[in-house]
């Protein structure tokens, strides 16, 4: 089994910075890729940024140029620098992981509990 431990929500006004850490851990043999997703009250869970175990990325428009993904392969750790932040950002942010656990013969999704970030205007 993966666990996913995701640290670093609270509450920040806007144009001010927070910074997400995410780490996994268990019977891990490797992971493809990590991520950040998050849901807003009465909304859709949302791909917010994602960075493969090469370091591609990839962001979702709305927080293009104002987060940071960055991941620390040997700690199995991702993180998000997120800056200029916007009422908008509010939202429960989960942690994902595309990983593959002693035991499987594939990999699959596994997910974090999530932490809270609100930015008051």
């Amino acid at each position: 089994q993966v666990q996913l431990v995701e640290s670093g929500g609270g509450l920040v006004q806007a144009g001010g910075s927070l910074r997400l850490s995410c780490a996994a851990s268990g019977s891990i043999l490797s992971i493809k890729a990590m991520g950040w997703y998050r849901q807003a009250p009465g909304k859709q869970r949302e791909l917010v940024a994602r960075i493969t175990s090469g370091s591609t990325t990839n962001y979702a428009d709305s927080v293009k140029g104002r987060f940071t993904i960055s991941r620390e392969n040997a700690k199995n750790t991702v993180y998000l620098q997120m800056n200029s932040l916007k009422p908008e950002d509010t939202a429960v942010y989960y942690c994902n992981a595309d990983a593959l656990g002693s035991g499987s013969s594939y990999s699959r999704m596994y997910w974090g509990q999530g932490t809270q970030v609100t930015v008051s205007s």
